[in-house]
């Protein structure tokens, strides 16, 4: 050592306790998970200070090893909080910053290490005390890795719908779509394409529809009164169903869409449903062809025929008018997924607007209820309309629900069209100069006549006919 001008050959300094941290707590990224955040920390018992110390570090690191360094980093504060300042001659010139010296001080020597030097005419030394065993330090106790498994999204069930309106909140013409997936994504995104290629995204929804198929064939019922001699029994992916009161059937509870054939669907209420097996229910005391779907009824339905419950879970596709009738290609996936990924369902689905199509009329009335002489014959049924306020028992008229009131009815000779006629009144006048044109003579006792009336929608044209035969 070269003494400074003092007499003193070196100094020793050592910081206040209140100066230094009780405890460390670092925030790392475990390396052995998915990068989740994992807190370590370390600790001194009999100090007389109560400052922590906390730090985030941008770093992947298994935490056993985060906490070693976390203790080594406290003893490292503690133990250098003494520090040394003196003077080396020249001739110790190979010493640099971070090596590692003793110095024999009241009798015991003491390892220091380098921080600076200052070369002059003797080199000006500063240091910190080290202990080589804060580097053998072990690790911390195992932390298990909870890593969790790549989440695969399988190709999604997707069931399009072309319905009658069912909800205020549902434009007419759209098409309702249901999708169903295990597990679930999250949210679901809808692309379409009028070609093959060139998919923008329509549309995004986020909740799981309650899909499934019948586990039997499913027969036509009554309508307009309940079905007690069917059973509907269902095989459900997911969800449950429960049995609802009158009240609630009637407003509009446990409806399900069943698909006969491809495209066509049955609106079933349900007012009973009982679990038999898992995922299968059995549906009873049943409403048969509800919003002018009677049409749709199969006969039967086949086993394995698809069915949709009809609630909240369904999104309705946000399409123009304009695009009824189009040969849409749709690509329907998980939002977090590119549309080109394998999880993309490919469907090709061509909107209708079925909710725009008139119902079929009802209660064809006989033209006589007598025998009576041939002549000219006054058909009359009773219109229906597809507004949803239709329902409402204080009205005196439905609702017309069409910019006109127009009829087409046909007049049948088996398969043939023997002549069409028209009105814009729910009646119509089969004269029998047109009675003696089509058959040779006017009708009369004991004949039928077959007939098939359509009211018109100025849109999309003739509605779901009511096909009826009438004895005189």
């Amino acid at each position: 050592l070269v003494a400074s001008r003092e007499g003193e050959a070196f100094e020793l300094t050592r910081g206040q306790e209140t100066e230094l941290p009780q405890a460390l707590k670092w925030q790392v990224a475990r390396a052995d998970e998915d990068y989740d955040a994992a807190l370590v920390e370390a600790r001194r018992i009999t100090v007389d200070t109560t400052r922590i110390a906390s730090e985030s570090f941008p770093m992947a690191i298994p935490p056993e090893e985060a906490e070693r360094r976390c203790r080594r980093a406290l003893m490292e504060a503690w133990i250098g909080r003494e520090s040394a300042t003196f003077r080396l001659p020249p001739s110790r010139l190979a010493l640099d910053p971070a090596d590692v010296i003793r110095l024999a001080h009241d009798g015991r020597e003491v390892e220091f290490r380098l921080v600076s030097v200052a070369d002059a005419e003797a080199r000006g030394i500063e240091a910190v005390r080290q202990d080589r065993a804060a580097y053998d330090l072990p690790p911390g106790d195992p932390r298990p890795a909870s890593l969790a498994s790549p989440v695969v999204f399988g190709m999604p069930e997707v069931v399009m719908l072309d319905l009658p309106q069912i909800t205020e909140d549902q434009p007419a013409h759209r098409p309702l779509i249901a999708a169903h997936a295990s597990p679930w994504p999250g949210e679901i995104a809808v692309f379409r394409s009028a070609s093959t290629d060139g998919f923008a995204l329509l549309t995004t929804f986020g909740s799981r529809a309650r899909i499934g198929t019948l586990a039997f064939d499913f027969f036509p019922g009554p309508t307009s009164r309940f079905d007690l001699g069917n059973q509907l029994v269902v095989n459900l992916l997911s969800g449950t169903l429960e049995s609802v009161t009158d009240v609630a059937l009637f407003s509009g509870a446990n409806a399900l869409a069943v698909e006969p054939a491809a495209g066509v669907w049955e609106i079933v209420q349900a007012g009973a449903a009982e679990l038999i097996a898992p995922g299968r229910y059995r549906l009873t005391r049943l409403l048969r062809g509800q919003r002018g779907t009677e049409h749709a009824m199969g006969n039967p339905a086949p086993a394995g025929a698809r069915v949709v419950v009809l609630d909240a879970t369904l999104a309705s596709l946000p399409i123009a008018e304009a695009d009824l009738g189009l040969p849409w290609n749709w690509r329907v996936g998980p939002a977090a997924r590119a549309v080109s990924d394998a999880s993309y369902a490919a469907v090709g689905f061509t909107p209708t607007g079925r909710g725009l199509v008139p119902f079929a009329p009802v209660h064809v009335g006989q033209p006589w209820r007598t025998a009576r002489s041939p002549g000219d014959l006054t058909i009359r049924w009773t219109r229906r309309s597809r507004a949803l306020v239709a329902d409402a028992w204080e009205q005196v008229e439905v609702p017309l629900a069409e910019d006109l009131e127009s009829y087409d009815v046909q007049i049948l000779d088996g398969a043939a069209i023997k002549r069409t006629l028209t009105s814009s009144t729910p009646s119509v006048l089969y004269t029998a100069a047109q009675q003696t044109a089509d058959w040779g003579a006017p009708l009369g006792p004991s004949q039928m006549l077959a007939l098939r009336i359509f009211q018109l929608s100025n849109r999309l044209g003739r509605g779901t006919p009511a096909t009826v035969s009438l004895q005189f």
